[in-house]
């Protein structure tokens, strides 16, 4: 936990005020805490998630909808349907969450090993200061989120907040 609080401190302090993770973001990772704390063959309702964790139920349907053509949810349909998990939360990982959500988690294209994509403006990208940094920026991130799985996370939460996401 202490590791978790160092590096969140470290990247508030880098991002001087910059958004690090969108609205969408975050909200996608607490509808999926909410999830990994369902008991097996559960599904959630929207309404019930967004309440639960404060989230706008057209903004979390949004984010639900995007969290599926990911692979990450699936949706049931009709009475008694709802969201589950379509992997188990030790098998996600909190990186892959992310980037369905938000997109790469470089700082900038240069530095992006899912969405490489040059400057225009640099003349060397091997030996460029700027694309050295935000790479290893990018690589500080992306060591901590695809480390950690969906169910550490969940792990993370009041022992309060578990009691009351798991309903039997």
């Amino acid at each position: 936990m202490e590791q978790w609080d160092a590096f969140c401190l470290a990247a508030h302090r880098q991002a001087q005020g910059q958004i690090v993770l969108t609205m969408k973001g975050k909200y996608g990772l607490k509808a999926m805490v909410h999830l990994a704390g369902l008991a097996p063959d559960s599904v959630a309702q929207v309404a019930d998630i967004a309440e639960a964790n404060s989230i706008s139920k057209k903004f979390l349907d949004h984010i639900l909808t995007e969290l599926r053509h990911a692979g990450l949810v699936y949706s049931r349909k009709g009475k008694g349907g709802g969201y589950a998990l379509a992997r188990p939360a030790d098998e996600i990982r909190i990186g892959a969450i992310v980037r369905a959500l938000d997109g790469p988690l470089a700082p900038i294209p240069c530095a992006s090993v899912t969405a490489f994509r040059p400057c225009d403006d640099c003349g060397d990208l091997e030996s460029c200061p700027v694309r050295m940094i935000m790479v290893a920026a990018r690589n500080a991130i992306a060591s901590v989120l695809d480390r950690l799985t969906l169910a550490e996370m969940r792990g993370l939460s009041p022992a309060s907040d578990l009691a009351a996401m798991y309903h039997i």
